[in-house]
C-alpha cells in the first residue's frame, strides 16, 4: 500500500521564504494597516455591523440555555469581560464563547453571501474581549474587526467547504485570531503565526446540526472567538504554525480547491465587510428569498391572505434552500431551517420574527396544517445563479382556484438590495429595548456611532454589560 501522506520537504530544500506569497502579502498588509487607512464607507459599515451584533447578542443572551451557560461559566471562572446583556462578567475566553453563541441563537446575525457564512459573529466577540483587556480605543477596535472580517470572509471565498460541513466555527477562527493579534500590536511575523495556528483550531462542524435543530450548532461561532484568543496566546508564547496551514486545511482537509489568488485580489481596495448583508427574518438566510416573495404576494393581495383559504404553496428555489423542506420541526432552531414552517408562520402571524419560531408558534395548529401544504423543490436553473443571486419562486393557490405568484432574485438586505442604515438601527432597537430599555439602547446607538472618535471603550462596555 502506498504512502497516504507525502513526506515533508526539509526546510533546507524549500525555495526562498517559508511562507507562501499570498500569506506574506496578507501579514504585511494587516500589520501595516492603521485606522486612518480605512475608507470611510468601511468605517461606517463596521460600526453598523458592530451595532447589529450587539443587538443580536443581547437578545440571544436572554434565551434559557444562554442564561444557564453564563451562570455556569461565571460560577466556575468569574472575570471582568462583558457577557453582553447578561449583567455578568466572565473570563475573556468564556465571554467570547457566550457572546458568539448568543449571537447565533436567534438566527439574526449578519453575513456575507460571497463567503457563504457569517464572519462578524466569529470576530466581534473575540475582538471585544481583547479590546477590553488591552484598553484599546474605538478606532483600534474598528480596524481589528474590519481586518478579522476580511481574512475570514476571503478564506470562505477562496475555498469550498465540504458539503457535510457547517461554515460556523471554521474560517471564522482565523478571523478572530487576526483581530486579537492586531489589537495586541503584533508585527507581520506574529500575525502569520497567530492565523496559521488558528487555521488548525477550527471545529469539525456538522451541517446536520442545523437541519435537525441541534442547538450545539449555536456554539460554533462562540468557540471560534474563544479559539481565536487561544491562538494569539499560543503564538505569543512561542508556539509555531504550519508553513501554509490555511492553504492545507482549506485546500485539502475540510475544503477543496483553495484559491490563493482570491486571498489578495484587490486587497485593501475591496472590503468584504462593505458588501455584507443584514437579516430581518429570524430564520436561515436560505429561507429569505421565499419569505420575501411571499411578502410580495400578500402585499399584492391587499395586505392579508386568510391561511384557511390557501390550498397549497409551491416553492422553487436553489439547492441549499430546497434542502430545508421538513414541515414539522421539533425545536426552535429546526423551525428556523424549515421553509414550510417559516412560510406558514409568516402567513399566519404576519412576520417571520423571533416569536414566529418559539414554542407557541410551533404548537399552533393553523401553522402546522399550512406547513403541510407547502411543497419545496430545487430548480437547477436557480441553483446555477449562486452565489451572486439567491432566487426563489413562490406560488400560492387559493381554495377558489386563483394562483398568486412572485419571484425574487436576491434577498432583501443583500448587497444588491440593501437595507438602509436606519432600518438596521431600527432592528437593533427592536432587539435591544426589551433587554436594556429605551434610554440605554439609544445610548448604545450613540456610543457606536461615535466609536471612531472614542479614546476609551469603557463607556460602551458599561452600557452593554
Amino acid at each position: 500500500m502506498g504512502i497516504v501522506t507525502p513526506g515533508v520537504v526539509p526546510a533546507s530544500r524549500l525555495v526562498a521564504d517559508a511562507a507562501p506569497a499570498w500569506l506574506e502579502d496578507w501579514t504585511a498588509f494587516a500589520a501595516g494597516l492603521s485606522f486612518a487607512d480605512l475608507p470611510e464607507p468601511v468605517v461606517a459599515r463596521t460600526r453598523l455591523v458592530l451595532l447589529d451584533c450587539l443587538g443580536v447578542v443581547a437578545a440571544g443572551m436572554q434565551e434559557p440555555e444562554m442564561r444557564a451557560l453564563v451562570d455556569r461559566l461565571a460560577g466556575r471562572r468569574p472575570g471582568a469581560a462583558v457577557a453582553i446583556g447578561s449583567g455578568r462578567g466572565l473570563d475573556p475566553r468564556d465571554a467570547a464563547l457566550a457572546n458568539g453563541a448568543a449571537g447565533t441563537m436567534l438566527e439574526l446575525d449578519e453575513g456575507n453571501q460571497y463567503a457563504r457564512g457569517h464572519p462578524a459573529i466569529h470576530v466581534v466577540p473575540a475582538a471585544l474581549a481583547a479590546a477590553q483587556e488591552r484598553g484599546a480605543s474605538g478606532p483600534a477596535l474598528i480596524a481589528a474587526i474590519a481586518l478579522g472580517y476580511e481574512i475570514g470572509a476571503r478564506i470562505g471565498i477562496a475555498s469550498r467547504l465540504r458539503v457535510t460541513m457547517h461554515p460556523h466555527g471554521t474560517w471564522g477562527t482565523v478571523g478572530a485570531a487576526l483581530a486579537v493579534a492586531k489589537l495586541h500590536g503584533a508585527d507581520a511575523a506574529a500575525i502569520g503565526q497567530a492565523i496559521g495556528i488558528a487555521s488548525s483550531l477550527g471545529l469539525s462542524t456538522s451541517r446536520r446540526t442545523m437541519l435537525e435543530g441541534a442547538s450545539v450548532r449555536n456554539t460554533y461561532a462562540g468557540f471560534s472567538g474563544q479559539l481565536g484568543l487561544a491562538a494569539w496566546d499560543l503564538a505569543a508564547s512561542g508556539f509555531t504554525a504550519e508553513r501554509d496551514g490555511i492553504g492545507t486545511v482549506y485546500g485539502s482537509v475540510i475544503a477543496e480547491d483553495f484559491s490563493a489568488a482570491a486571498m489578495t485580489e484587490e486587497l485593501g481596495r475591496r472590503w468584504e465587510i462593505a458588501r455584507n448583508y443584514f437579516k430581518r427574518h429570524a430564520a436561515c438566510r436560505y429561507t429569505h428569498g421565499a419569505l420575501d416573495a411571499l411578502a410580495a404576494i400578500v402585499a399584492e393581495a391587499g395586505g392579508r391572505i386568510d391561511p384557511e383559504a390557501v390550498r397549497s404553496i409551491e416553492v422553487e428555489t436553489y439547492v441549499w434552500a430546497a434542502q430545508l423542506d421538513h414541515p414539522a420541526p421539533r425545536t426552535m432552531l429546526a423551525a428556523k431551517f424549515s421553509l414550510p414552517f417559516a412560510l406558514a408562520a409568516a402567513l399566519v402571524r404576519g412576520a417571520a420574527d423571533v416569536a414566529a419560531f418559539r414554542d407557541a408558534a410551533r404548537a399552533d395548529p393553523r401553522i402546522l396544517a399550512l406547513a403541510r401544504r407547502v411543497a419545496v423543490r430545487e430548480d437547477p436553473a436557480l441553483t446555477a445563479q449562486l452565489p451572486g443571486l439567491r432566487p426563489a419562486r413562490v406560488s400560492v393557490t387559493l381554495a377558489d382556484g386563483r394562483r398568486l405568484t412572485a419571484e425574487t432574485l436576491t434577498n432583501r438586505g443583500d448587497a444588491e438590495d440593501p437595507y438602509a442604515d436606519a432600518e438596521v438601527v431600527d432592528k437593533f432597537r427592536d432587539l435591544a429595548r426589551p433587554v436594556w430599555g429605551t434610554a440605554r439602547a439609544e445610548a448604545v446607538v450613540r456610543a457606536v456611532a461615535e466609536l471612531d472618535r472614542a479614546e476609551d471603550l469603557r463607556p460602551l462596555l458599561a452600557l452593554i454589560a
